[in-house]
């Protein structure tokens, strides 16, 4: 047996876990290991694109497990990901959403995948991750730093990417509905109303040849208002219905080719108060945001050491708004984009320590935006292409040491040729102990286009006082990620890891205050612009910790240490808290099926300006949350979010605090079929 088996793995490649000996060696372990839920044994494949145990993969990568999602009732993207150590979430300014942070890097650099494949920003230039409903998700993997080599140069922060369930043989479905009350902070001024309350629910079916799913999300919330009496209201409402559908087709047990579709579609309400001329005026936002995507793919196994996957991708986003007053609607804004995705990549398995992969992405991006009919962009609609082609090698020279090496090449319509490398690997340092000791180190480099949204798009919140305009001289932004890591691993039950990381980021893209176009416009609103950075860095050091102590029993903790600075001027970056802590805890509640679950967070004060002249205070949330199992079919659940009702000081305009108070609610899960 070679020298590659002195460790079980369950590996690559993804098409045949028999390939390679190191890959033999994986499957045997993982038939004679018993079934466990353990944190350390998920499957992950974000970091190398390849089939990894968590324990064992060469790029670090955080899990968002089904059982933790089932635990914590999370119902969009921004709610399972929000107990993760070192994601910062961060409300979007006059929206109902949240975007991504990631090792003090903007959301704006971060890729939000579903399956690998990307999404189109629905605000600003990120993804609002609360509009995503967890619909047929298994899991979500979280990567940070550049990825450069498996999904995009862009993500200079790093990766969230949305893995869903598999399709089964047979009949299974599932029907959930919950909802819960702010007390007091009700808009309607009536604690006993329900504030936000939803339904999911999914139904799977087929054969082993032909198989279907069909999902629905429905979320609606009537805002948040501590002083339902008044015509302001701090927290926006919405309602959200998602649909999605997928379809396979395993003609082969070597091949399958799938179809799927999906609808979202939310309309939300803004409501304000506005200071023109010395009067307040009572005045509104409406906004509706539609989406349709499509994908087509295909998994080929061609031979014993070759396998090949293709996506075709296509998504249409508008997004309309209007604003208004006792006096009438104004600024109709209509905003339209599509992106269009052809991805193909290969892997050959090559001897017994080599699996190898070549990809390519083919992209075309459109905008175009337009304010009471009348074009708002410079130059009418805008467009981008770009063809991208990576590379992946994933060596195994002996049972303790791994290495991934990659680079990507990009050429872009409008700024030329890039190229982006990196390079991963993992020693185990003591492989035959309990406690294995291992170390990790990465280093890539990253590369971003300025995006159309912010060369082109105006995003206009002059409601609340500002306006963002888009910057067509833009360069791309430049990075080298640094990461250098040690971990210890307990028999799969206990762990810990800290992780220390450096961003280099060149010509940063941030939004600078323009005062000269402020001055022009004369009416107290203030106009910020896109705008190069020219160096900026961000350090850092991040721990996890876990130990399964007991069955039905689990304590998580980290932390991260979070250094943000301009290079060319040492002042701090904005928005980004130094300090950050997750604790959970999770037991059994004395009677059978019955569990519960702990979540505390707490984030340090943050400046919110470039001149370090304004702070957000900081803040410390818990939740609590409930289940009882009665069946495989039926479970209630309840909770209570943000328990200690901590809150900003909606009169601070530098306090970027939770806008939710307390919530409470409860609901039902039901299920059927097998």
């Amino acid at each position: 047996m070679s020298a590659a088996c002195g460790k079980n793995r369950s590996t690559l490649p993804l098409f045949s876990m028999a390939v390679l000996t190191l890959s033999v060696c994986g499957q045997a372990a993982a038939d004679t290991a018993p079934q466990s839920s353990y944190y350390l044994d998920e499957i992950v494949v974000t970091g190398t694109r390849s089939n990894r145990m968590l324990s064992d993969t060469p790029v670090r990568t955080e899990v968002v497990t089904d059982r933790e999602l089932e635990k914590t009732h999370a119902r969009n993207v921004a709610e399972a990901i929000e107990n993760v150590a070192g994601v910062q979430l961060r409300n979007i300014h006059g929206k109902a959403g949240k975007e991504v942070w990631l090792q003090g890097v903007g959301a704006d650099r971060v890729l939000v995948l579903v399956d690998g494949l990307p999404l189109t920003a629905t605000t600003g230039s990120s993804v609002d991750v609360s509009q995503l409903a967890l619909l047929d998700v298994k899991r979500i993997e979280v990567v940070k730093g550049a990825g450069s080599a498996q999904y995009g140069s862009a993500a200079i922060g790093g990766v969230v990417n949305v893995i869903t369930r598999d399709l089964e043989p047979g009949v299974r479905g599932e029907v959930t509905l919950d909802g819960g009350s702010y007390g007091e902070q009700n808009p309607s001024g009536d604690r006993a109303d329900f504030g936000r309350y939803g339904a999911r629910a999914n139904i799977d079916m087929g054969s082993e040849h032909l198989r279907l799913r069909l999902s629905g999300s429905h979320q609606k919330s009537n805002g948040i208002d501590p002083e339902p009496s008044t015509w302001a209201r701090p927290g926006d409402e919405y309602d959200r219905n998602q649909f999605n559908t997928r379809l396979e087709w395993l003609p082969e047990s070597d091949h399958k080719l799938f179809a799927e579709a999906g609808y979202f579609d939310e309309a939300s309400g803004s409501r304000f108060l506005n200071e023109k001329a010395g009067t307040v005026v009572k005045q509104g936002k409406e906004e509706s945001v539609e989406r349709w995507r499509t994908v087509l793919g295909g998994e080929h196994v061609v031979s014993e050491t070759q396998a090949v996957f293709w996506n075709l991708l296509r998504e249409e986003l508008t997004d309309n708004t209007y604003k208004y007053s006792t006096f009438g609607q104004f600024d109709h804004r209509d905003a339209n984009q599509v992106l269009s995705q052809a991805s193909a990549h290969s892997e050959f398995a090559m001897g017994e320590s080599h699996l190898l992969m070549v990809g390519a992405d083919f992209r075309h991006e459109t905008l175009e935006q337009t304010i009471d009919g009348q074009m708002e962009l410079d130059g009418g609609k805008r467009s981008r292409n770009s063809k991208e082609i990576w590379f992946q090698d994933t060596w195994m020279p002996s049972s303790r040491w791994e290495w991934v090496a990659g680079i990507r090449g990009q050429q872009d319509s409008d700024f030329g040729d890039h190229y982006a490398p990196k390079l991963n690997t993992r020693y185990e340092l003591t492989p035959d102990s309990p406690a294995s000791q291992y170390l990790r180190a990465s280093w890539s480099g990253g590369y971003r286009v300025p995006n159309l949204k912010e060369r082109h798009y105006r995003f206009d919140h002059s409601q609340l006082g500002y306006v963002v305009e888009g910057n067509p001289d833009l360069l791309p932004e430049t990075s080298q990620n640094l990461q250098l890591g040690w971990g210890v691993n307990y028999l799969n039950t206990g762990w810990f890891e800290v992780n220390a990381f450096q961003n280099l980021i060149d010509d940063l893209i941030q939004t600078q205050f323009d005062a000269d176009a402020t001055a022009a416009r004369g009416d107290g609103v203030d106009v910020y612009r896109y705008a190069n950075v020219d160096k900026a860095r961000t350090r850092g050091v991040e721990t996890t910790a876990g130990w399964q102590f007991s069955p039905g029993w689990e304590a998580t903790a980290g932390y991260t240490y979070t250094q943000a600075e301009d290079r060319a001027t040492g002042l701090e970056l904005p928005n980004r808290p130094q300090h950050q802590a997750r604790l959970g805890l999770d037991g059994p509640g004395g009677i059978p099926g019955l569990n519960w679950s702990v979540r505390v967070r707490n984030q340090s004060s943050e400046y919110v300006d470039t001149d370090e002249t304004k702070k957000s205070p900081g803040y410390t949330t818990v939740d609590l949350k409930l289940n009882q199992t009665f069946s495989d079919n039926l479970q209630l659940f309840a909770g209570v979010d943000n328990l200690t009702n901590k809150q900003r000081d909606f009169d601070d305009a530098d306090d970027f605090g939770p806008v939710a108070g307390r919530f409470v609610y409860m609901g039902v899960t039901l299920g059927f079929g097998n």
